[in-house]
């Protein structure tokens, strides 16, 4: 499984950005999910995706504000963001689970078994 994100770059606070993660192998089967670190920061998520596109999971400092979105068929999963702050910058990656997704949801590290390189998300204030 090999995964791939895209799509950093420098925004203006209050601006957008879309993310791409290009992912092969059997991940089309696999949830995925988009985690950030900011410098001096630990990694944190940001949102997940079940493999069916059915469930999706926000952290609370996102809801309203990114989307998380897959197209299997072009093997793609997405990270809307909109009405970007200073403070959502940092580097963007995207993992993959390969087992089940439980009722908590995918917010921890651990959860996933492969990562991709980042993408940096720079916003300017």
């Amino acid at each position: 499984v090999q995964l791939q994100a895209f799509g950093g770059g420098v925004v203006q606070a209050g601006g957008y950005l879309r993310l791409s993660c290009a992912y092969s192998g059997p991940a089309s089967k696999y949830a995925k999910g988009w985690f950030r670190q900011a410098p001096g920061k630990e990694r944190e998520f940001v949102a997940a995706i079940t493999w069916s596109g059915g469930t999706t999971y926000y952290a609370d400092s996102v809801k309203g504000r990114f989307t998380i979105s897959r197209d299997n068929d072009k093997n793609t999963v997405n990270l809307q963001m909109n009405s970007l702050k200073p403070e959502d910058a940092a580097v963007y990656y995207c993992a993959a689970r390969r087992g089940p997704v439980n009722s908590g949801g995918l917010p921890s590290r651990n959860m996933y078994n492969y990562w991709g390189q980042g993408t940096l998300v720079t916003v300017s204030s």
